[in-house]
């Protein structure tokens, strides 16, 4: 009786084994044997993954650029801190407090003590370059230059149209605010301990390359504080150096082109045509004499700061061609607005440093391989 009742069990236990290796998943469309067409698919996805990469740095422009001006913020208080752990051994968190209170304590200063001062030569400046500016259309109508009935607003949009778009952050003076704001913090809470952000990235990174990630960032950072301090010094001689001779030559508006050309030497290139062209063109407004004059010091404290100033400051920084920055700042003027303008040098250097040091240790590898 056993062996018969357990005949129909094992019988039918067999025929739903059966039924299982009948119904066993076989493979689908998505699913390749072939491991050429494997290859295939897997380049198209680096392929497709870069593109998908690139639109949304275009999508996501605003925020990027905001990252990366707090990196640079960041740098400079680093920097800052640095230089002062020199002479006054203390944590680095007070050192740090005291370099972001001497900074903006500074700003304040200006804008407190001569805001009233700077804002009505302001206006008046804004009268004068327009003045000289119809004068200059109007020789250049009476040469054939340009056509007739030109006008000044007409040629100015037609120049900012060639620049590129500005980003919306920074389209009006309340997004100017908020987006120097968002900066400023970022900055501040990187600067507070830029080893914990490190880790962080390196953390994303297989253990086999963290070494050469910490190496390529503590030489990006040097790079860059080193860019940054000649960018500094560089603002404050140009603007110190031009305000005190344009005061001796008695050209008007000393204190607000000294301050003009200080903030515009933070970008190379452009800044100085920009603070060249209005410094001249309020000299002649004063007088051929004045013009000279003003012709003089701007060739004077240009040259004085670009082979003097700058390169004692930041000899051991990434030597950067005055084309390929120029180049990457109409890129980036084009395609991020005023912030992409402002940090294509910081952008350039940083990534100049960084395929150095990967092509040098790629040819140690090569070489230890050997």
């Amino acid at each position: 009786m056993a062996k018969a009742s357990t005949a129909p069990r094992k019988a039918k236990a067999e025929k739903s084994v059966t039924t299982i290796v009948e119904h066993v998943e076989v493979p689908g469309p998505t699913e390749f044997s072939d491991p050429r067409m494997a290859i295939e698919v897997r380049r198209a996805a680096v392929w497709l993954g870069m593109a998908l990469l690139i639109v949304g740095v275009i999508v996501l422009a605003q925020p990027i650029m905001l990252i990366i001006g707090g990196l640079v913020f960041s740098v400079i208080l680093d920097g800052g801190t640095r230089l002062l752990g020199r002479v006054l051994p203390i944590p680095r968190g007070w050192r740090l407090a005291i370099v972001a209170l001497l900074g903006f304590g500074f700003i304040g200063w200006v804008f407190y003590y001569a805001g009233t001062t700077l804002a009505a030569q302001a206006e008046a400046l804004r009268a004068v370059v327009m003045e000289q500016a119809a004068r200059l259309m109007a020789v250049a109508t009476s040469l054939g230059l340009l056509p007739e009935g030109g006008s000044i607003t007409g040629l100015q949009s037609q120049v900012l149209g060639g620049v590129g778009r500005l980003t919306s952050a920074v389209g009006s003076a309340l997004g100017a605010l908020t987006s120097m704001f968002l900066m400023i913090v970022i900055g501040i809470f990187i600067a507070m301990e830029p080893r914990l952000y490190d880790r962080g990235v390196a953390w994303m990174f297989p253990v086999r390359y963290r070494s050469g990630f910490y190496a390529v960032s503590n030489r990006v950072g040097f790079t860059l504080r080193r860019l940054l301090a000649g960018r500094l010094a560089g603002m404050a001689f140009e603007g110190v150096f031009t305000f005190l001779m344009l005061l001796v030559g008695g050209v008007p508006f000393a204190a607000l082109l000294g301050l003009i050309t200080g903030l515009l030497a933070f970008l190379p290139n452009i800044g100085a045509i920009i603070s060249g062209v209005l410094m001249i063109a309020v000299g002649f407004s004063a007088g051929t004499g004045e013009g000279l004059w003003a012709i003089f010091v701007y060739f004077f404290v240009q040259n004085v700061d670009g082979y003097l100033v700058v390169p004692y400051i930041a000899r051991r920084t990434v030597d950067l061609a005055p084309a390929v920055v120029l180049a990457a700042q109409l890129v980036f003027g084009a395609l991020f607005g005023i912030l992409g303008l402002m940090l294509a040098d910081p952008i350039v250097a940083a990534v100049k440093v960084t395929l150095e040091e990967w092509s040098k240790r790629g040819a140690e590898a090569d070489e230890g391989a050997g």
